[in-house]
Formats: C-alpha cells, sequence, structure tokens
C-alpha cells in the first residue's frame, strides 16, 4: 500500500530513458502504449482515479478517495525514474493502467553491492475497471520489473489486501517465487524479480497469445470495410471490394466511397463513422496523403486491423518514412495492427471465412501451406505458383513495407492454426533476428518452416526499416539453421520443399533407396543424394524401360519391403505423351500403404500429382509429390531428411554454467565505460588490458593464463622465472603475431639459456626490434581454435568458434550461433565446422577434451547474452589438449550501447 499524501515532492522531472516507452500487445490482440509518467499526466491520472469504482480505488489504496489532492497529483507524477518510477499504459489520450515502485530504505530491507539505494523496492497497479482482464496488469509488471533491475532493485514487495485476487495472481502467474506473510489484515508479497526460466518462459507465452490473436482478427473477421472502393474499371478499391464478393466472404461486406450509394451491389458510406455498424478489418486503398484520416476513423469505429495497400510510403523516400512512422503511431494509439503499407492483401480459404481482402483474383484452393511475402510482386509469384502445383494454401499475408505486422506474427498464428502445417516465408528482410529464432524454432518443433531470403544478412529493400549488421553473411544461415528453419534459395525450391512436407510422412533417417525404369536416371539421382551427405541404401534398382505397370510394381514392392531403408526416390523416364498412369498408380498405392517418405521424378513431366494419388491407410487421399528431374526431387527429400533429424535431435536446456557472478561483471564493465570520455561523435568505446579482462572473464568462470609484457631479455628471463619454465614467447602486438614473414612465437623453451638464444632470434627478425614480447607458460600440447563473440545492431550476441589458423581465416571455416544458446546448440557449434574432427580423434591422434571446450563456449555466450557492452571479444588462441584447454590470449572491446537490443525481456511490439 502507498500512503497518498506521505513522502517529499521532487521540485522537477528528470528525463527518463527512451526505451522504457513501447508499444505492446495485450491478451484480446489489441495494442497499448507504455511510458513512464510525466507531470503532464496529471489531468488524465485524475480522469482515470475518478473513473475507477469504489472497491478498485480501496482495493488500490485502502481507503476511500473519490479524488486525488493536488498533492496527491504531483506526487505520483513527479517521479525521479530511478527511486521512484511509474510507467502508465495509454490508450489515445486516456490512461488505463498504472504499475509503480517506490525504492525501499536501504537500511531495512538490504542494498545492492556498488549502487546507490536499496534493492528493493515496493510496487503497485491499478488498471482500469473497463480494461480489466486485458493482461494489462502481467505487461506492466514485466516493464516495470525490467526499468528496476536497470536501477538496481531485484526485488519487489506489495502490500495487498485478502481480497484483490487479481492482483496476488499477477504476481504468481508471472513465473516469480513469491512469498506471502500476513499481519494485520494485509497480504504482504516478496519476490525477486531477476528473469528466470520460468519467468522468461511465461512471458514468451503470453507474447505467443497475444500476437496470434492479433492475426486472428486480422484472418478471420466478421465484417470488413474497403476505404477506396470505386466504380472506375480497374481500380485498386475496386478490384479489393470484387475479389472480396468473387471469393464469398462469409462475413458483412461494407464500401467506403464519399458520393456513390452502392459499388460493386454494396451499400456504401461517405466515411467509416458513417457505417451502420463496427467493422474488424479495414482494408484501405486511397492516396498516402489520405491514410492518416481513415486510419484516426478506423480506431474511432473500433477496428482490429487495417490492411493498407496504397503506396506512397518509406520506399518513396525520408517524407514516406515519416508518414508511414505516423500511420503506425496512429494505429497503435487506436488499438490496431497495420498489414502494409504497400501491400498486395491478405486471405485466408477457412470455408467460415472464406476472406480474400488482396489483389489476387481468386481464392487459392484450401489446404495446409500458409504463405507470407514481403514483395508484393513475389506475392503473386507465390500465390500462382501454388495454384499450379494444386498446393492448398491455408492463409496468406503480404507485408508490404512490414511497417507493423511481420513473419514474426504470422508464425505465431500459424503455430496455433490447425488448418496450416507447413509455412512458407519470402523474406527481404528481417527487422528482428533474435525474435525471429525464437519464434521459429518453437514453432518448428511442431510445423515445417521453409525460408526463401533475397539479399545478405543485413540488406533490405527500400521502405523496411532495418537496423544496420556488421555480422557476417552466414550469420543468417546459421540463425536459421539453429532454429530448425529450412533455407531454400528460389520460391521454385520453396514450393518442391513444401509439396514433400505437405504430403509426406517425414524420413525417420537418412538412407535412401532409388529405384526406377532408368539406369542413368537412377545413378544422376544416386549421386545428387550422396552429394548432399544422404545415404544410398544399396544399388539403385532399375527395370527395362519398357516393363509393364506389373512389372514396376513388383520391384517397387521389393524396394519399399525393405527394413534398411528410410525414403524412396522413384525416377522413371516417361514414354512419349506424358505420364504412365499404369505406372504411376503401381507406385501412388504402394507408397501410401507405407510408412517410408517417398518422392518421384517423371523427366520432363510437370504436374503427374493426379496420376500419383492413392488412397493412405486413413482412407483419405495421399499423394507422391513429382519433380521434373532427380536433382529436384532428391534436393526436396534432402530438405525433408534434414528437418527431420532436427525434430528428433534434442535440443537441451538452456546453458546455465556454474561459478557465473553477472553482477560483478555488469559493475567491472560500467566502471571502465565511466571512466573513458566520449568521443567527437559521442561514442565511449575501449579496449580492456589484460588484467582487466582477465577480470571480467573471470566473472564468467574463464581463467586466462598470466602473460608479462617485456621489452629486454632481463625482463623476459624474470618473467620466465615467476611464470615457470617451460614458457613461450610470442609478440604482444597482434599486427606482428599475425604477419607471416615474421615467426612470431617461439615455443617450449625450459631454461635461461634457450630463453636467451630464442630471444635474440624473435627479435632480431627485420621490424621486430624493440617490439614488446608477451611471456607466457607453455600450454601443453593440442590443437589451437578460436572463440568469440560480438555485439551487433541487428542480430544483437553473435558466439563464433572455428580453429585457428588457416582453415577459419583463409577457408571461412567458421560456426555461428546467436545466444541464448542451447546444449544442444553448444554441440552442434563445436561440430559445425569442417574441421570439427581433429577435435575428435582423427587419423589416430588423441581426442581432445571437447567437453571443456564445450564449457568454455557455454561461458562465453552467457557472458554476450549479459553484457550487450562488450562489442567485441576474441579469445585466440585457445589450446584444446586431451585434458582440458588453456585460454592463452584474449582480447575485448567495449562500447557504450546506443542502442537497445531488439528482442529483450519485456513485451513489446516495434516500430
Amino acid at each position: 500500500m502507498e500512503a497518498a499524501q506521505e513522502g517529499p515532492v521532487p521540485a522537477a522531472a528528470p528525463a527518463y530513458p527512451r526505451h522504457w516507452e513501447a508499444d505492446v500487445l495485450l491478451r484480446d490482440g489489441t495494442t497499448a502504449h507504455l511510458r513512464p509518467i510525466s507531470p503532464g499526466d496529471a489531468d488524465a491520472l485524475q480522469r482515470f482515479h475518478v473513473a475507477q469504482s469504489a472497491e478498485s480505488t480501496y482495493l488500490r489504496f485502502f481507503s476511500v478517495m473519490p479524488r486525488l489532492s493536488e498533492r496527491d497529483l504531483e506526487r505520483f507524477t513527479h517521479v525521479d525514474h530511478a527511486d521512484r518510477v511509474a510507467l502508465i499504459a495509454t490508450s489515445g489520450e486516456d490512461i488505463i493502467g498504472i504499475g509503480r515502485y517506490d525504492r525501499l530504505d536501504p537500511d531495512e530491507h538490504g542494498g545492492v553491492p556498488g549502487r546507490a539505494g536499496g534493492g528493493t523496492a515496493e510496487v503497485a497497479f491499478n488498471v482500469a475497471d473497463a480494461h480489466q482482464g486485458r493482461g494489462l496488469g502481467s505487461v506492466l509488471l514485466e516493464h516495470l520489473a525490467a526499468a528496476a533491475r536497470e536501477r538496481g532493485v531485484h526485488r519487489f514487495t506489495a502490500e495487498v489486501l485478502p481480497q484483490n485476487r487479481r492482483m496476488t495472481s499477477v504476481f504468481a502467474e508471472a513465473g516469480y517465487e513469491v512469498t506471502h506473510a500476513y499481519d494485520d489484515g494485509v497480504v504482504t508479497l516478496g519476490f525477486d524479480i531477476d528473469p528466470t526460466e520460468r519467468s522468461l518462459a511465461v512471458t514468451a507465452a503470453r507474447e505467443h497469445r497475444a500476437e496470434a490473436s492479433s492475426l486472428r482478427a486480422l484472418l478471420t473477421p466478421r465484417s470488413v470495410a474497403v476505404v477506396g472502393a470505386s466504380r472506375r474499371p480497374g481500380s485498386v478499391g475496386g478490384v479489393l471490394l470484387a475479389d472480396l464478393l468473387r471469393g464469398g466472404f462469409t462475413g458483412r461486406l461494407h464500401a467506403v466511397h464519399p458520393e456513390a450509394p452502392e459499388v460493386e451491389g454494396v451499400l456504401a458510406s461517405a466515411s467509416l463513422q458513417d457505417l451502420p455498424e463496427p467493422v474488424d478489418l479495414v482494408v484501405v486503398a486511397v492516396p498516402a496523403g489520405s491514410v492518416l484520416a481513415v486510419v484516426r476513423d478506423a480506431a474511432r469505429v473500433d477496428a482490429r486491423g487495417v490492411v493498407v495497400v496504397s503506396s506512397g510510403f518509406a520506399e518513396t523516400g525520408p517524407a514516406g518514412l515519416e508518414r508511414q512512422r505516423a500511420l503506425v503511431r496512429l494505429a497503435r494509439e487506436g488499438g490496431m495492427r497495420v498489414v502494409g503499407p504497400n501491400s498486395f492483401g491478405l486471405l485466408s480459404t477457412d470455408p467460415q471465412v472464406r476472406l480474400n481482402a488482396s489483389l489476387a483474383p481468386d481464392l487459392p484452393p484450401a489446404g495446409g501451406l500458409g504463405l507470407f511475402s514481403q514483395s508484393g510482386a513475389l506475392a503473386v509469384a507465390l500465390l500462382s505458383s501454388a495454384a499450379r502445383r494444386g498446393l492448398g494454401v491455408s492463409s496468406f499475408v503480404s507485408a508490404g513495407n512490414r511497417a507493423d505486422v511481420s513473419g514474426n506474427d504470422l508464425m505465431q498464428f500459424w503455430e496455433e492454426d490447425e488448418r496450416t502445417r507447413v509455412v512458407g516465408l519470402y523474406l527481404e528482410s528481417v527487422g528482428n533476428p533474435r525474435k525471429f529464432s525464437r519464434v521459429a524454432r518453437r514453432l518448428a518443433r511442431s510445423k515445417p518452416v521453409v525460408v526463401v531470403k533475397s539479399g545478405g544478412s543485413g540488406g533490405a529493400p527500400p521502405g523496411h526499416a532495418v537496423r544496420t549488421s556488421r555480422a557476417p553473411q552466414e550469420a543468417f544461415d546459421a540463425m536459421l539453421r539453429q532454429a530448425g528453419v529450412i533455407r531454400v534459395e528460389t520460391v521454385h525450391q520453396l514450393f518442391d520443399t513444401a509439396q514433400v512436407l505437405l504430403t509426406q510422412p517425414l524420413p525417420a533417417g537418412e538412407r535412401v533407396a532409388v529405384v526406377g525404369n532408368s539406369a542413368a536416371l537412377g545413378a544422376l539421382a544416386a549421386s545428387a543424394l550422396r552429394s548432399w551427405g544422404l545415404v544410398v541404401a544399396g544399388e539403385p534398382r532399375s527395370v527395362h524401360p519398357e516393363a509393364t505397370a506389373a512389372q514396376c510394381r513388383q520391384v517397387v514392392e521389393e524396394v519399399f519391403a525393405r527394413e534398411d531403408v528410410d525414403a524412396v526416390l522413384a525416377c522413371f523416364a516417361p514414354p512419349v505423351g506424358g505420364v504412365d498412369t499404369d505406372v504411376a498408380g503401381a507406385l501412388a498405392q504402394v507408397a501410401a500403404r507405407s510408412r517410408l517418405t517417398t518422392v518421384a521424378c517423371f523427366v520432363g513431366v510437370h504436374g503427374a500429382e493426379e496420376a500419383l494419388t492413392a488412397p493412405g491407410p486413413d482412407g483419405g487421399p495421399r499423394v507422391v509429390p513429382a519433380y521434373p528431374s532427380p536433382e529436384e526431387a532428391a534436393r526436396a527429400l534432402v530438405a525433408a531428411v534434414r528437418y527431420a533429424q532436427w525434430r528428433q535431435r534434442d535440443a537441451g536446456p538452456r546453458v546455465d554454467p556454474d561459478g557465473v557472478d553477472a553482477a560483478a561483471a555488469r559493475a567491472l564493465v560500467e566502471d571502465a565505460l565511466a571512466r573513458v570520455p566520449a568521443d567527437e561523435d559521442g561514442r565511449v568505446a575501449l579496449e580492456l588490458g589484460a588484467d582487466a579482462a582477465a577480470r571480467l572473464l573471470a566473472c564468467y568462470g574463464v581463467r586466462l593464463e598470466p602473460s608479462r609484457v617485456v621489452v629486454d631479455a632481463g625482463a623476459a628471463a624474470e618473467a620466465a622465472e615467476e611464470l615457470g619454465y617451460p614458457v613461450a614467447l610470442r609478440f604482444a602486438d597482434r599486427a606482428l603475431r599475425r604477419r607471416r614473414d615474421l615467426a612470431g612465437m617461439r615455443g617450449d623453451i625450459a631454461t635461461p639459456g634457450e630463453l636467451q638464444r630464442d630471444w635474440a632470434a624473435l627479435t632480431a627478425q627485420e621490424g621486430a626490434g624493440g617490439a614488446p614480447v608477451l611471456v607466457q607458460a607453455m600450454a601443453p600440447p593440442g590443437v589451437p581454435v578460436t572463440v568469440s563473440s560480438m555485439e551487433d545492431e541487428l542480430f544483437g550476441p553473435l558466439v563464433s568458434f572455428g580453429l585457428a589458423g588457416d582453415a577459419s581465416e583463409l577457408l571461412g571455416d567458421v560456426a555461428h550461433r546467436i545466444p541464448p544458446l542451447t546444449t544442444g546448440d553448444v554441440a552442434d557449434l563445436v561440430r559445425g565446422v569442417r574441421a570439427a574432427p581433429r577435435l575428435f580423434g582423427y587419423r589416430g591422434s588423441p581426442r581432445l577434451d571437447v567437453a571443456a571446450l564445450e564449457d568454455l563456449l557455454a561461458r562465453v555466450s552467457v557472458l554476450a547474452d549479459d553484457l550487450p557492452e562488450v562489442a567485441q571479444l576474441s579469445l585466440t588462441p585457445v589450446v584444446v589438449s586431451p585434458q582440458g584447454l588453456r585460454v592463452l590470449l584474449a582480447r575485448i572491446r567495449l562500447s557504450r550501447v546506443e542502442r537497445r537490443r531488439t528482442d529483450t525481456g519485456s513485451r513489446r511490439v516495434l516500430r
């Protein structure tokens, strides 16, 4: 409880961190805006308070308070954003929820080392009666806890009345361990607010439900209004209205036209506000300059979403970008989601909806493929390709400029959508790779995700607001592999892959039998399968090209009866005139009764699936996907095999190494950055010295081998005595160590005499005179590897691994993963480089301590995830031996973070 009249009143309101502002999705899929309170909110706060019921006011303040006094208003709206923080949730100009904390006396409740004030704060919430049950309390708690942690508060307490079960449940259901104490009619709750695996899972689940709900409102509307509907032939608005009618939309359809009484037989209104009823979805096809007014009207009629087909936004330049930002801002203030602008539209083939709010003339056939496209032009190709192949679509969304609704939102929806069995995404950019990886990974555990990505890892077409990236091109592919996503190069390959995933069971393994009526085709198919790493079971079986259907069936049945086969690739050279339907039928009938994944190739023939359909065990039709070449069939099958293997593999728990002191690491980093003045551009950056780097690594349980930097032979001898023989000498300057014309290291130095000789040889080289030299105890024999991390503006933390030397530097043999990592991710990271066999006893060499290496990678990944200020970390060489490893050199560069990561621990919808 908070005593309303007590406490000092600050004289002025300080500025607050801008990243504390956020647009959020609520439980029902609508949006709200969160921001810190300000003195200018006094009138809105009074309106909020007066509108509350007497019961709500009593539960919050433990007394009846019809109005807030002037002193109350000033105290509640003047906060210092450190010891006293208040966040408000707004809808339009109205406050609909408040969450606040006040830091308690550190002498009574315990302080946090290295920080001013105490580590405990009292927290309180108040949600408008009209907005109860929408999840406002939980989202306010998430953001308030994140702000509190930034200010050194790590525990919340709250005093609630026993009957305030709603508030008690907000804390209990947030995933925290809550303690209870009862005294004098009041329950005191307490809980630590540092994220736990359970609290993060709760947050992710709530985010998933809210985002899925927001898309459900767009794809299953009960009513649709087309603004810009026109009688003019070929007009975009007229086409959209006609497509909705022709598609057989099952809901109520409205047209908005400033003058016409009806359009395409649909009664028209002059504006959205003149409609006879509220609408769920507004489709906008008016000039760009008129879109904002339409969105304002849409908010006034309580629309859940808008589809903006109009162009003239960010793709046109700075003025269009500002118009696009205003569009999103208006929509969010009105609680709506935006598809577009510059969108091709969206559609759903659900027979209960039959929604075609797109520029596609006809609804595609209904089926299990969910499609998402960022490109309007590619949207046409995607839908036409699906129709041509007879692949049924569950729903389709064209994001256009992706100002709001993105592929992440669609994946959240499709995970819940029973009609969607395979997801296909055409991406031109990824605005939030960390979230994409997290959402796609969860979705891929139940449904395959196939992605076509144009451009590089950080590129974006005009109109897409994407942060720049310094990450290597391979980072995007690594992210997809980590998430179990199937990456293909073309739209054609996307549908090739979707065909087998939609029509066949997933392969149980990688053993493939090849059968057909052409030895040459069989050899091509086998060669393709082997080139992609699959195992060809036995020799390809082949019948004579003129064999009868009965003879073909006999050989096919023999192949399907084998116990050492997981999949079958059937290749046939059809006779003149097309597919031999008897042969195709025989194959289809055998395959339909089998557990084996089956693909077929009828050379040069497209659309053979009709002849390759037979009743499956459940009585429904089962189709064998057919391809015009053995290579295309093999590639689709390989994608299915690799995806199935990913599904079968245990990802393991999130890594949680012992001996980590994240608070000490945070204090060390902040102290180091505080000592460095900003440069002329306002940036703060530095490279840690060896001692500071060792202390930071030690916070994560990583030991950096001690070393001494010397400039003469005498000092080298003293350092060697201190460190203990045998020792190694190497140039302290990284540039000298990397020069190929210099022998930059001398090792296995066992005596002072050897030291003197090696010192002379090392420093006598041209260009090395007077250069500082590093003296270090000699590591046991092993394989040198490199472990590194970087903080990328787009991807966030990126951890990389490779074998040191030419393998990684010349051949680019480096594996990448995006934290947070699981134990399975770490194992894949080690085994993801082509030179990995050297770690596992290659050609009789000793097997190295891979467990120690995986432990090091786990610790570095946690460091990188915890500390975005670590701009670059490089541990090289790390010598891995049969028993343990040694980290010999470390390079750590810190930088003050100017922009927050795109995927934080609290829910938000990015602008």
